[in-house]
C-alpha cells in the first residue's frame, strides 16, 4: 500500500484565510495527512481552532510554545512534508522567505524544508504588481519554489484587478499532481487530443458527433501528473482544463490539422483521442440554407486523414490512436493499427451504455505491433490513461 502523503499548509493574514480551509478539507477527503503552521496575523482572520478541526491536527502558530512533545517542532514537520503549501500567500512572507528572513514559526520551517514548496499569493492588485514583489517572486522562482497565480476579479478592498486568490479547486489539483507516485515522464513533451471537431455547413449548422472529450482530457491530466509537458488540442466539449496544460481550441478538422502538425515535429508522445470528423460537405453555404417543402440533399466529401497523415511522417515519435467501433472490434482496430502505422491503438465498443461517449469510465483493449492484445476492464478514464502510460513507458 502506498504511504500516506503528508502536506504542511501555511496560512498568512490575509481576508482569503478562510478558503485555505476548504482546501484542506478536500485533502482529507482524500486520506492526506495536513499539518498546519498560521503566522499570528492569520489567527486575526480564523481561529486555529477552525484549522485544527479540519486537519485533525495541533495547529502551530507561536514559536515559543512549549511543545507537545520533546520536538524541535518546525524540524519535524519539514522533515515530516511531502510538500508545503502557503496559501494565503502575502507579499510579507514572501519578501521574508526571498530575502531569507526565518522570525516566525512558519518562515523558519520554510527554510528548513527539503520539500517542494508552493506560494499561493493574494493581495492587493497594486501589491501583487508592485516591482518589488514581482522580484521576489522570480528570486523564488529561480530557486525552484512555484508559484500558483492568483486570478483577476473584485478584490477585498473594492480594486478590480489581479490579486484574488486562486480557486481552491485549482489549488487542490495542484497539489494533488505534485504528490502524483508516478513521475517517470518529467521533461517528456506529449501531445493529446480530444473532443470532436465539427463541419459546418452553413452559418448556422453543422455536423459533429457525440464525443465528450473526457477521455482525451483524462489523458492530459494522467501525463501531467507523471511530470510530462503537456500541449491538449480540443474540439469544443465542456471538459475543465487541467491545470497546468497548455490548450489549443479548435473547431474544424483543418483546424485540428494544422494545430497538430505545427506541434509535432518537437512532441515525444503523440496520442490522438480526439473524434475527428472524416467527413464534410462538398460545397459550404455562406447563407443560412432556407426551408422548403423538399428534402434537404447534402453531398459528402472525405475530410483529412490527421492521423495516417502522422503516421506516413512519424519520426521517433510515439504515436497512439484510438478506435470507437460497433462491431468486429479488435479486426477494426487491428487494421488501422497497420494501415496509419501506429505504435498503440486503445479499442473500445460503443454499443455499451455505461462505457464510452460521455461516461467517466471505459473499457478498452490495446493493440501495439508487437505485444498480443492486452484487455483493460471496465474503470475511471484516469484509471485507464494510467495504464496505458504505464504499457508506454516500458518501451521508451
Amino acid at each position: 500500500m502506498e504511504n500516506r502523503k503528508t502536506v504542511v499548509i501555511g496560512v498568512t493574514g490575509g481576508i482569503a484565510v478562510y478558503k485555505a480551509l476548504d482546501v484542506i478539507s478536500k485533502l482529507k477527503k482524500e486520506n492526506i495527512e495536513v499539518h498546519v503552521i498560521m503566522t499570528k496575523a492569520a489567527i486575526e482572520f480564523v481561529n486555529p481552532i477552525s484549522f485544527q478541526s479540519l486537519s485533525q491536527n495541533i495547529v502551530i502558530h507561536d514559536m515559543f510554545e512549549e511543545p507537545k512533545a520533546w520536538e524541535i517542532q518546525h524540524i519535524v514537520l519539514a522533515k515530516k512534508a511531502d510538500l508545503f503549501v502557503i496559501v494565503p500567500a502575502t507579499a510579507n512572507v514572501i519578501g521574508k522567505v526571498a530575502n531569507g528572513i526565518a522570525d516566525d514559526m512558519l518562515t523558519t520551517t520554510i527554510m528548513a524544508t527539503k520539500a517542494p514548496v508552493i506560494f499561493a499569493p493574494a493581495m492587493n492588485v497594486n501589491m501583487y504588481n508592485n516591482p518589488i514583489l514581482q522580484s521576489n517572486i522570480q528570486k523564488l522562482k529561480e530557486f525552484g519554489y512555484n508559484f500558483i497565480n492568483p486570478t483577476s476579479g473584485r478584490l477585498a478592498c473594492g480594486d478590480i484587478g489581479e490579486g484574488k486568490l486562486a480557486q481552491t479547486e485549482d489549488i487542490f489539483e495542484i497539489i494533488m499532481s505534485n504528490l502524483y507516485s508516478i513521475k517517470d515522464m518529467i521533461g517528456t513533451k506529449v501531445l493529446v487530443t480530444a473532443g470532436p471537431t465539427i463541419a459546418p455547413i452553413d452559418p448556422v449548422r453543422y455536423i459533429t458527433n457525440r464525443s465528450s472529450g473526457k477521455m482525451g482530457y483524462a489523458i492530459a491530466r494522467e501525463a501531467r501528473d507523471r511530470g510530462a509537458v503537456v500541449t491538449l488540442i480540443s474540439g469544443p466539449c465542456n471538459e475543465k482544463v487541467p491545470i497546468g496544460v497548455s490548450i489549443i481550441r479548435i473547431n474544424t478538422n483543418e483546424e485540428m490539422r494544422a494545430a497538430v502538425l505545427n506541434n509535432y515535429e518537437d512532441t515525444n508522445i503523440v496520442i490522438k483521442a480526439a473524434a475527428v470528423s472524416d467527413y464534410k460537405p462538398k460545397v459550404y453555404s455562406n447563407n443560412k440554407i432556407k426551408k422548403s417543402e423538399n428534402g434537404l440533399n447534402l453531398e459528402f466529401i472525405r475530410d483529412n486523414d490527421i492521423l495516417k497523415e502522422l503516421g506516413l511522417h512519424k519520426k521517433n515519435q510515439i504515436l497512439v490512436g484510438f478506435a470507437a467501433e460497433s462491431n468486429d472490434l479488435l479486426q477494426n482496430a487491428k487494421g488501422k493499427l497497420l494501415k496509419k502505422n501506429l505504435d498503440y491503438i486503445v479499442a473500445n465498443d460503443i454499443t455499451k451504455a455505461d462505457i464510452g461517449f460521455g461516461t467517466d469510465e471505459n473499457k478498452v483493449i490495446i493493440l501495439s505491433k508487437d505485444n498480443d492484445p492486452i484487455a483493460i476492464d471496465k474503470m475511471s478514464k484516469k484509471q485507464i490513461a494510467r495504464e496505458l502510460f504505464n504499457l508506454i513507458n516500458k518501451k521508451r
